[in-house]
């Protein structure tokens, strides 16, 4: 059997390379802990009220009702929330304020975003 041998594919034309700006550790293991903060649907109601919030913030008091969920229970997912770096805690007085913190969710976009390239394959021309 003869085989044509002039074009042989290299690794680099077949599938591209890996290690250029893939995830590092690091930002793998941050976007995880963001993606699992962000992964309940009482979480993702409250960042979507604070988001929606005219002020930009909204205080802890006024949350319980809006989630018709327990103090403890919105405070708690409050609480992960401020740890994954999604939310600002503020004290004033009795009550804790919140608020987005944009630069983190545009750095979690960034991460997700896809890779700007000339390389990058077209749309198939699929339609949903």
């Amino acid at each position: 059997m003869n085989v044509d041998t002039k074009f042989v594919p290299s690794a680099a034309t077949c599938c591209g390379s890996v290690s250029g700006d893939a995830l590092t550790d690091a930002q793998a293991g941050e976007l995880a802990t963001a993606l699992k903060a962000l992964a309940d649907p009482v979480r993702l109601r409250l960042v979507s009220i604070i988001a929606t919030s005219p002020t930009g913030e909204v205080c802890a008091c006024d949350l319980p009702d809006s989630l018709d969920r327990s103090q403890p229970t919105v405070s708690h997912h409050l609480g992960l929330l401020v740890n994954a770096g999604l939310l600002e805690r503020e004290q004033r007085g009795k009550w804790a304020w919140f608020r987005l913190r944009y630069d983190r969710l545009n750095e979690l976009s960034a991460l997700l975003a896809p890779p700007r390239s000339e390389h990058r394959p077209t749309d198939s021309g699929v339609t949903s």
